[in-house]
């Protein structure tokens, strides 16, 4: 197994969870003070990638490797997305929803791509990443939740 392939795989994954930092701040910049309970689940999935960025980069440090610093260029694409739906939206509490769900599952897909990754992967990596991808699907189940309750009665932000 080469360092740079594992290091690499694991860099991925520590920008796309810059990505979430990133867009769940925005998103919770984005809500009025009637929304709180968004507000708090943006904050705490923001917290939540903090986590994994950090744990993800101890183990890229574990096993010989620099970590990344930063984000993804699909993540800034995802950001700007975010503002333009937002602006033409009306600001529309499903709009921005619909837009961390759109993050999630690129989540899920970097993780997912990360599992089938053809090289050998280390125990404690695979069982780092099975776990966060399990917490990462559970947060975007509930940010589904939201989207599809927002969209039922149209709230505004």
């Amino acid at each position: 197994m080469e360092h740079n392939e594992l290091t690499d795989l694991l860099n991925d994954l520590i920008r796309i969870n810059g990505d979430r930092v990133e867009g769940y701040e925005k998103a919770a910049k984005e809500l009025s003070p009637k929304n709180a309970n968004l507000k708090i689940l943006f904050e705490k999935n923001a917290k939540q990638s903090r986590q994994y960025y950090g744990d993800l980069s101890s183990l890229v440090v574990g096993h010989g490797g620099r970590p990344s610093s930063g984000t993804t260029n699909a993540g800034k694409v995802y950001r700007m997305w975010m503002d333009i739906r937002a602006t033409l939206s009306d600001k529309i509490s499903h709009s921005i929803l619909a837009s961390c769900e759109f993050g999630e599952d690129a989540a899920q897909r970097a993780y997912e791509k990360a599992l089938e990754a053809d090289i050998e992967i280390p125990e404690d990596v695979t069982d780092a990443i099975l776990k966060q991808k399990a917490a990462l699907q559970a947060a975007h189940d509930e940010i589904k939740k939201y989207r599809d309750m927002f969209e039922s009665v149209g709230e505004r932000i």
